[in-house]
């Protein structure tokens, strides 16, 4: 004869929650390179919703921004109409993207940035490759050539940016800065300069050359890569 259950007596644990320790359990043993995106996307997702099983949340956030990447740096509101993500969940995801900018800034902030291009690649496309809209931002830099200070200086749609030279000037003159890096989006296509680019940054040379300030260069990120005006002998 079966014995009727007792309420008081603990029932065997819900699959997800083993799931979610050999899921920590291999993240330990193997690190996040060898995971996939949407696993690597689970483990973010445990610690922002107890108790549930994110699996197929973490799948449809891949399905929607294309990968791990795309997920925590898209926009807060448009993560908001995805059903199940609340804002708890919303702040663990744009915490990891600042954790990213964070570890890529500090790859540049001790270094001169000449000798560390790539790193300084790295860092503006976690910054920026993913962003919705156009950002004008310019680094400043010191005579050894290390960063001053990294300030974005115009925001605009999705396509253009108004940009002054002479507010960019001013600001280099109150970093004491030797050296400039211009740098900025291109939020709806590739890294291709459009006429407005060139002609800006001629203007921003012309204007830094008569005050004894060099530009070192000015880049163009976009998701599919990026143009160095000096390498393509635009500057």
């Amino acid at each position: 004869m079966t014995e009727p259950p007792d309420p008081d007596r603990p029932g065997p644990a819900p699959d997800h929650l083993g799931h979610r320790q050999r899921l920590r359990d291999r993240f330990l043993s193997v690190g996040g390179e060898k995971m996939p995106d949407y696993e690597l996307l689970e483990l973010v997702l445990m610690m922002a919703i107890p108790r549930t099983d994110v699996k197929p949340l973490a799948k449809q956030l891949i399905r929607e921004f294309g990968s791990f990447a795309g997920a925590i740096s898209a926009p807060p509101d448009t993560l908001m109409r995805i059903k199940g993500v609340k804002e708890t969940t919303v702040a663990a995801l744009k915490v990891i993207e600042a954790a990213a900018v964070r570890l890529a800034k500090a790859e540049v902030s001790e270094k001169p940035l000449i000798g560390s291009w790539n790193a300084l690649l790295d860092y503006c496309r976690a910054s920026m490759a993913r962003g919705q809209i156009e950002q004008f931002r310019v680094l400043f830099l010191d005579r050894k050539n290390r960063l001053i200070a990294d300030e974005v200086q115009q925001t605009g749609t999705v396509d253009h940016t108004p940009v002054y030279s002479r507010e960019i000037l001013k600001r280099a003159l109150e970093h004491g800065a030797s050296a400039l890096i211009l740098v900025h989006n291109h939020p709806s296509g590739g890294p291709t300069p459009s006429r407005a680019d060139i002609e800006i940054t001629k203007e921003v040379q012309k204007a830094a050359q008569a005050l004894g300030v060099q530009v070192h260069d000015h880049l163009i990120i976009g998701r599919a890569g990026h143009t160095s005006f000096k390498s393509q002998g635009l500057l």
